[in-house]
């Protein structure tokens, strides 16, 4: 039979657990409601325009492993499935990163790389047309990171590529 000296320290330790996470959930939930209760209109569409810029970036990077790897044929399947994901995911989000107010393209003028945009205003104008080849190229990048044989692998890099290409062709200014 085991003492009350005995269950004491476990029982102690599982409260002092129990208050712990009472404390945890209940901070970030008090943080939940301030952050409710900031200000949206403080993000700028120079913001917005950053943020995208730098989500591209990433899934760039992200499409660079994969194309080594094939290029060098050194492709390790499960790394390249961790990269395809990520894109995958990443392409999902990218094009809510499109509000309208972030459509402020300028022929002509001298843009800062990081803060303006180069999207062609017809992003905005063709924007379900944006969203499909976004989605169709996510869907391509999913189907990558489920390939099971080097040579489907391949095939959706080369398709992905592809789709990345055609629209930037279409909306991207230079």
């Amino acid at each position: 039979m085991i003492g009350t000296k005995q269950r004491l320290p476990g029982f102690r330790r599982r409260t002092a657990m129990a208050l712990g996470c009472a404390g945890l959930a209940a901070a970030m939930l008090a943080t939940s409601f301030m952050a409710s209760a900031q200000d949206q209109s403080a993000a700028t569409a120079k913001d917005v325009i950053f943020a995208r810029k730098t989500l591209m970036s990433s899934i760039s990077d992200n499409m660079d492993q994969i194309e080594t790897m094939i290029a060098t044929g050194k492709i390790d399947l499960a790394d390249a499935h961790e990269h395809a994901d990520t894109i995958s995911v990443m392409l999902m989000a990218f094009p809510h990163l499109f509000p309208p107010g972030s459509n402020q393209w300028k022929p002509n003028a001298d843009l800062d790389p990081g803060s303006d945009t180069f999207a062609s205003p017809d992003v905005w104008s063709k924007f379900s047309d944006f969203y499909q080849r976004a989605a169709a190229a996510s869907k391509t990048a999913y189907d990558m990171s489920r390939a099971d044989k080097v040579e489907e692998l391949k095939n959706h890099a080369k398709a992905l590529r592809a789709a990345c290409n055609a629209c930037h062709d279409l909306n991207l200014k230079q």
